[in-house]
């Protein structure tokens, strides 16, 4: 239950402060296209009753479709809730037992609301942007082909991204942006034995596709 409950957090903030931003708003956003994930994890190895020393897991990067809405509440100034379909994450072994190969996969439930600063006057054909905020997420239906029994902690931090938009006309336009996430896990898989680790998954995303504004 408390699991659910900080699942929903960022969308209710999110929902909370678009409803509470300006009458006099300039414009609304709706991106959509894909996302790479690309972690860069690090760990402190994997621990438990008859592990031996050594052994780790990577994380490796997924791709999924991306969609955003943003509202601007001043001129230059937006809030940008992100969603997007959760993508499975595979997680391989490394070290002295790599030759387990694939050990688990969860879809990576992250959704993130972010301030952005757009650069330029309105209406400019290239307008760059830099955003600052929280992302949180959720590892939903992990599974391992072992049949060990997963739990992975959720995780909240903070986000930096930067991005471009073109404007293709007043409503369509392009963009491009990335984004560095602070993401940490504690794996806990029940088995034979009892395996732990303490994950720093250090994603950047990068985003592409197609923006509608009105």
């Amino acid at each position: 239950m408390h699991s659910h409950i900080r699942f929903l957090m960022p969308v209710a903030a999110a929902v909370l402060l678009l409803a509470q931003a300006p009458a006099q708003a300039q414009s609304n956003t709706f991106k959509f296209g894909v996302i790479r994930y690309d972690p860069h994890s690090t760990s402190d190895g994997i621990t438990g009753i008859g592990v031996p020393p050594g052994a780790d897991s990577d994380v490796k990067p997924a791709n999924t479709l991306l969609l955003t809405y943003e509202r601007e509440l001043v001129p230059n100034v937006g809030i940008e809730l992100v969603l997007g379909v959760p993508p499975k994450v595979k997680t391989v072994a490394t070290g002295s037992v790599a030759y387990l190969g694939e050990v688990l996969t969860a879809k990576n439930i992250a959704p993130a609301l972010i301030m952005n600063y757009h650069f330029g006057q309105a209406g400019s054909a290239w307008r760059p942007y830099l955003g600052l905020g929280v992302n949180y997420t959720h590892f939903g239906s992990p599974y391992s082909p072992y049949g060990w029994q997963v739990h992975l902690a959720d995780s909240m931090g903070m986000l930096i991204q930067g991005g471009i938009d073109y404007a293709l006309s007043p409503q369509w336009g392009l963009f491009a942006s990335a984004a560095r996430v602070d993401v940490r896990t504690k794996l806990v898989a029940v088995g034979a034995t009892v395996l732990q680790s303490d994950i720093n998954l250090r994603p950047w995303t990068y985003q592409l596709g197609a923006s509608y504004k009105f």
